[in-house]
Formats: structure tokens, C-alpha cells, sequence
């Protein structure tokens, strides 16, 4: 195969993007990737919305994420050292699969119930938790497997192109989440949802890639994953930049639905926030193909952490749609070169042996900080203000930007 994985060792030059997106492997994985999160989106946004207009509580709002992201704490540890020794492709089906489970009980639940109000919030909890579980088994396995998909020298355009997955999502999701939530109903963007996340599966169940070729033994146990951080200090502030990106990224979810009762909007400005973070996102992916002929991965990966800082100080003033709209742009933006710069240099830096459990405290990091910064932003909401909350994701943002500046993630790593 010409343009597969397989000629990775070769000396065949890197393909541009528009090639990868095309190629037999990478190109279906990478489309099935796109629909499973537009559907994640969309059941967030969908799934926000509902718990607020049953409830009226940014607080229970935050719940709906805890109880999706939680198992990244828990879990996702332990299923990184799984993908170092064991199938990635094969651990990916089972948690896409709970993913679909999840997603597709809670679409029958709610498309049962005749009357919407009638849903106990505490459904649409359970059946994120469920999510989240299956999001926690194959996460690291996805990391681990992207740079098998394609060749040496493409991982940064794979690593961009994966993170785009992401932008779009967050563009397009929310819009179709919150359009079809106000018009065809709360049980049909569910039912999407679920659609995408199989379409994914099958994608996967299709997929031909080799999975980790690391062997068995002591090196392999998720302790050993973190005794590796000892080894490469940088690495552990990477991580943290990481989870500053999570936390800068929640307000598009948790607070959208309180910031647009604010603005006198419903469903629909809703899934307008979150979809103006996501539009600022893909067009991040542009932004960071003109700013690396200038700067490195190190310096977009700090310019996006202060981006992502500067955005929820300018909601907290906003005073109106345009403004709101146009600060989770510039989010949206700074979240696509954070992660992008910051990933990068991950994949850079970690011993192949090693990826699976980095990876996996990656997404510790960006999925399992989104409980944490949930609970918080709902709690400081309800108790003060949503500008309370906004600042303080401001103020964390912003410090671990002056943690991550570029002196420190250009460091060199150590001799392997």
C-alpha cells in the first residue's frame, strides 16, 4: 500500500493533509471520528439544555458533566497501560460501544416519555456516566493507535487533523444539538447522537491498523506511567497545560445555558455559544497553519492558553450576544493551538513503550479536569454569578500559561 502506515520505516516524504484525510487507513478512521463528535456535542448541548429547563440549576447542569467525565479519573489510567500491552482497535470497539449504549438508552427514554418534563434529571445523568465510562476505556487507545495510522514525520498532521475532529464537532454539534432540541425535540438529538457514535464503531470494527508493539512485562504497569514523569519534568507541565484547556474549554457547556437565560435566549444561543467556540476552533486550525512558518509548537501551545484565558475575561464582561459570540471565538481558537501545540510536543517527547499511559493522563487532563471545572463553575454560578466563574477560569487559565511559557516546553528531553 503506497500511502498506508505500512511504509512508515520507508523514505517516502510526508503527505499533506488533504492526503491523509484520503488514504484507506487513516481517511475512514479519521471521518468516523468526525461524526461520533458532532454526535457528542450534539448530546451535550441537548443534554445541558434539558437538565436546565427541567431545573433551572447551572449547579445540576455541571452534574450532567461530572457524571460524563468522572470515569476519566478513575479509569483512564488504568485503560492507557491496557493499550500499551493489549489491542488498542479491540479496546476501542468496547468503549465506542458503551458510548453508543449510553447515548441510544437515553434517546429511547426520553422519545418514550410523552411529556419532556416528565424525564428525572437523574436519567440523563446515569446515561452519561455510561458514556463517559466507554469514553474512558477507549480514549488512550485511540491516542495510542493514531501514530500507526500514518507514516513517520505526519504524526503533527495527524495529531492537527485529530484535534480538528474536535474543532468540528464543537462547531457543527452544538448548532444541530440545539436547532434539533427546540424543533424535532430532545429524543431525536439524542437519537443522533447515537448514530454517530455507531457510525464510528463500524468505522473501527473496519479498521486494518497495527496496534502497540510494546511487550509484555513489569514496564507496562500504570505505576511505571507515572514514575516516567520523574524522568521528564516537562512532560508532567505539559500534562498541566493540558488540563488548563479542559478547564478553559467547560464554560462553552456549563455556563452556556446560564449565560443565555442571562442574554434572554434559549436552546438555540445555547447551541449558538458553543458552536461560535467550535467555528473559532476549526478556524484555529488555519490560524496555526500560518503562525508555524513563525513560531514553534512551544509558543502556540502558550499563545493558546492565554487566548483561552483572555476569552472567558471578555464573557465575563460581555453585555450582549455579539460580544459573548465573538469571545468564545477567540476561545475556540486558543483552544486549537493549545492543544495542537501541546499534543505535539507530547507525541515528540514519550518512548513509544510509554504512550498509551501518557495519553491516557492527557485525557485525564482535558476530559477529566471538565467534572472538576463543571462542579465548580455551576456551584460559583449559583451561589454569585456566572461572571464569578468566568473569572475564575480566567485566573487558572492564565497561570498555567505562565507555567507553560516556551523557555519551559523547549526544554530538552532526556536520553532515551
Amino acid at each position: 500500500m503506497d500511502d498506508g502506515p505500512g511504509d512508515a520505516a520507508g523514505p517516502a516524504a510526508p503527505r499533506p493533509s488533504r492526503r491523509l484525510v484520503t488514504d484507506p487507513v487513516f481517511g475512514p478512521y479519521w471521518a468516523g471520528k468526525l461524526l461520533a463528535n458532532i454526535g457528542i456535542w450534539i448530546q451535550n448541548i441537548a443534554s445541558a439544555a434539558l437538565v436546565w429547563q427541567l431545573t433551572s440549576s447551572a449547579f445540576l447542569v455541571g452534574l450532567v458533566s461530572f457524571a460524563q467525565f468522572v470515569p476519566q479519573l478513575v479509569l483512564t489510567p488504568v485503560s492507557g497501560a491496557m493499550a500499551d500491552r493489549g489491542s488498542p482497535r479491540k479496546q476501542i470497539l468496547l468503549g465506542r460501544s458503551l458510548c453508543t449504549l449510553g447515548a441510544a438508552a437515553l434517546a429511547g427514554w426520553v422519545l418514550l416519555t410523552p411529556d419532556v418534563s416528565d424525564v428525572p434529571p437523574w436519567v440523563v445523568m446515569v446515561t452519561a456516566l455510561v458514556v463517559g465510562i466507554g469514553f474512558s476505556v477507549g480514549g488512550p487507545a485511540m491516542q495510542a493507535l493514531l501514530p500507526s495510522l500514518v507514516r513517520q514525520g505526519e504524526v503533527a498532521r495527524a495529531v492537527a487533523l485529530d484535534n480538528l475532529t474536535f474543532s468540528v464537532g464543537r462547531a457543527v454539534g452544538p448548532a444541530v444539538g440545539g436547532v434539533v432540541a427546540a424543533t424535532a425535540g430532545y429524543g431525536v438529538a439524542f437519537l443522533l447522537a447515537a448514530i454517530g457514535h455507531a457510525v464510528f464503531l463500524l468505522a473501527v470494527f473496519r479498521l486494518r491498523a497495527p496496534g502497540a508493539a510494546t511487550a509484555p512485562g513489569p514496564r507496562l504497569s500504570v505505576i511505571d506511567g507515572l514514575r516516567y514523569l520523574r524522568t521528564d519534568p516537562v512532560v508532567g507541565v505539559l500534562l498541566l497545560g493540558v488540563t488548563a484547556v479542559g478547564i478553559g474549554a467547560d464554560p462553552a457547556v456549563t455556563l452556556g445555558p446560564s449565560l443565555a437565560d442571562a442574554l434572554g435566549g434559549g436552546p438555540e444561543l445555547v447551541g449558538l455559544f458553543a458552536s461560535a467556540f467550535g467555528v473559532g476552533a476549526f478556524l484555529g486550525f488555519f490560524v496555526q497553519a500560518l503562525l508555524i512558518r513563525f513560531l514553534d509548537h512551544a509558543r502556540l501551545a502558550t499563545s493558546g492558553l492565554v487566548l483561552l484565558g483572555l476569552s472567558a475575561v471578555g464573557l465575563a464582561l460581555s453585555t450582549g450576544v455579539p460580544v459573548a459570540v465573538a469571545a468564545f471565538g477567540v476561545g475556540g481558537v486558543g483552544l486549537t493551538l493549545a492543544m495542537n501545540g501541546v499534543t505535539t510536543l507530547l507525541y515528540d517527547r514519550v518512548p513509544r513503550e510509554y504512550i498509551g499511559r501518557i495519553m491516557a493522563l492527557w485525557l485525564v487532563g482535558f476530559v477529566g479536569s471538565r467534572p472538576l471545572a463543571a462542579t465548580l463553575n455551576g456551584a460559583l454560578t449559583d451561589l454569585i454569578t456566572v461572571g464569578a466563574a468566568l473569572l475564575t477560569t480566567a485566573v487558572l487559565v492564565l497561570g498555567v500559561a505562565a507555567v507553560c511559557r516556551p523557555s519551559v516546553l523547549r526544554r530538552a528531553a532526556p536520553e532515551r
